[in-house]
């Protein structure tokens, strides 16, 4: 099966391809921010705080549908299912164009994120179908530096689309490349999952692959400590545009700050994929939360003093966003990487845990913005601090090591799934 799937598609294109698709997710909340005082404005909703709910109702979208893509792409392969999702993601987005109320445009957002569902548990699945160990966490951290580059840009692109139109063209341009992304998995990505390793779609076998994630304590406490790592990312997410353009007055250039932040995590990511073969997936994701936790409580020092300049404010969140690509990447390919029977089941899990999760982590973060930049210090701090206590509990204790029970997945083999 493996060489079949490589002659098909190359090792290149296939990082670019699963990047892409995971991309989808990011465009569909950044793209947004620069948006969501017009789309407000225009739909009659004066509070701030709630003009986010325009990112917390796709995140929750996605996160609940998660659970539904899993069993069925365990049981009906990744083509088929991921294709439906992302036809969901394209005629929502579309449909958003003409939404009269703020309601309604919720809703819509709602089933956008369900769509995307597809995606958030099949790419990661089919990455997992194709490799494991280091290798694994390598074309996991490559691709998640090119999906870091719609971060970068989806801000810029959204400001550009505002300058010259309407906030409902932010919708038009967001459902067009998703279809052109549709078109390319369509022609391109091939059936991962062989028919002989397919699981059927009856509740007891649902149920038994729900039954293997939950109770791998290696699993289950990576997945939980990403939870916490992204409930603080959505948090920040949340109220950028207002930390940015509020407190600092950054204006129209608040997308350029956004933009390095993401470029930081990219360059991360890509540090993470040439070293991680070296020193491994636990040395690097265990060093990097410590250095996001400890960075995380400096700033909330600080903030919780009184006002923090610019300068000051960025280079503490440049560090956190740093260590976070390191520590996201791995922790990742650690709760994946003994789980590759129910590959999907288990993305699905972990999606919906992170998502859901995340976005009501985040939610409640960015609900508390009070015009400072201590409820955000707050959350990433906080959140690291639950996410060093699920490492440590899937270590049993223990940091940097690799236990004897996981030498055979995390030493230095790769290779096909």
């Amino acid at each position: 099966m493996s060489d079949h799937f490589t002659r098909v598609l190359s090792r290149p294109e296939f990082i670019a391809l699963m990047a892409a698709l995971m991309a989808l997710n990011a465009l569909a909340i950044d793209v947004m921010l620069p948006a969501l005082p017009y789309m407000g404005e225009a739909l009659g909703v004066t509070s701030e705080n709630e003009r986010q709910f325009v990112i917390s109702a796709y995140m929750l979208g996605m996160g609940i549908a998660v659970l539904g893509f899993g069993p069925l792409t365990d049981r009906f392969g990744r083509r088929a299912p991921l294709l439906v999702g992302m036809g969901i993601y394209i005629l929502a987005a579309l449909a958003a164009v003409f939404a009269p109320s703020f309601g309604i445009l919720l809703a819509l957002r709602f089933i956008q994120g369900m769509g995307a569902a597809s995606v958030r548990v099949i790419a990661t699945a089919v990455v997992r179908d194709r490799y494991s160990g280091r290798e694994m966490a390598e074309v996991m951290s490559l691709t998640f530096m090119v999906f870091m580059a719609i971060p970068i840009v989806a801000p810029g692109i959204g400001q550009v689309i505002l300058l010259v139109g309407e906030w409902h063209n932010i919708f038009i341009f967001m459902g067009l490349l998703a279809l052109a992304f549709w078109i390319w998995t369509f022609i391109r990505l091939p059936e991962s999952l062989a028919v002989e390793h397919r699981r059927p779609l009856s509740l007891r076998s649902v149920l038994d692959g729900f039954r293997i994630v939950f109770t791998n304590r290696v699993a289950i406490s990576y997945g939980l400590a990403g939870t916490f790592l992204f409930g603080a990312l959505f948090g920040f997410i949340s109220s950028s545009q207002q930390i940015y353009v509020d407190i600092y007055g950054l204006g129209v250039y608040f997308p350029v700050a956004f933009a390095a932040m993401a470029g930081l995590m990219a360059v991360s990511s890509f540090t993470n994929s040439r070293i991680v073969r070296r020193f491994g997936m636990r040395r690097l994701s265990h060093g990097a939360m410590l250095s996001y936790t400890i960075f995380s409580g400096i700033w909330l020092a600080f903030a919780l003093s009184g006002f923090l300049p610019l300068w000051l404010f960025f280079s503490f969140l440049a560090i956190i966003m740093f260590s976070f690509g390191w520590a996201a990447s791995n922790m990742n390919s650690l709760s994946m990487e003994p789980l590759g029977a129910v590959a999907g089941t288990a993305s699905a899990v972990f999606g919906f845990i992170q998502t859901v999760g995340g976005a009501l982590i985040g939610s409640y973060t960015g609900q508390h913005f009070d015009g400072t930049t201590v409820p955000t210090a707050t959350g990433y701090f906080v959140m690291g601090v639950l996410a060093l206590i699920c490492i440590l509990v899937a270590e049993r204790g223990r940091l940097f090591g690799v236990g004897e029970q996981y030498a055979h997945t995390d030493m230095s083999h790769s290779g096909g799934h």
